[in-house]
């Protein structure tokens, strides 16, 4: 039984991998497009969204993808993981963060897209 959770959770840890590589390259490419066009950062709240809410699908996806049941759980247990890990770099790089709303609803989005994307990887891997 232990070792089924040590399997899971090296599944859930790669598949935060997988998201963080997805989310630097989503934002590099961003960045790119303010630095070298005319584009302003006017839509960096919707380029965050949209890329944490991908990122989390594919976290949860990958989580659940090894999980015996219950893919949805291991699919939220990873979006968790991967906002917490994105709320401590928050706090470490800059010094006045604070939790407010848009915090909080990166929160709600990373555990309901990692638990959709669960859904999605443990009920598409008995196809």
């Amino acid at each position: 039984m232990m070792s089924i959770h040590r399997a899971q959770a090296r599944h859930m840890l790669f598949g935060v991998l997988i998201a963080y590589a997805i989310t630097s390259i989503a934002f590099l490419a961003y960045s790119m497009l303010i630095t070298y066009t005319d584009m302003g950062e006017q839509n960096l709240p919707a380029v965050v969204a949209i890329t944490t809410l991908l990122s989390v699908l594919v976290a949860g996806f990958d989580a659940a993808k090894g999980a015996p049941k219950r893919g949805w759980l291991w699919g939220m247990g990873a979006g968790f993981l991967y906002v917490a890990i994105m709320a401590i770099i928050m706090v470490v790089a800059l010094p006045t963060f604070a939790v407010d709303g848009r915090t909080l609803m990166t929160i709600l989005i990373g555990i309901a897209g990692g638990g959709f994307g669960g859904m999605l990887g443990i009920n598409l891997k008995r196809s």
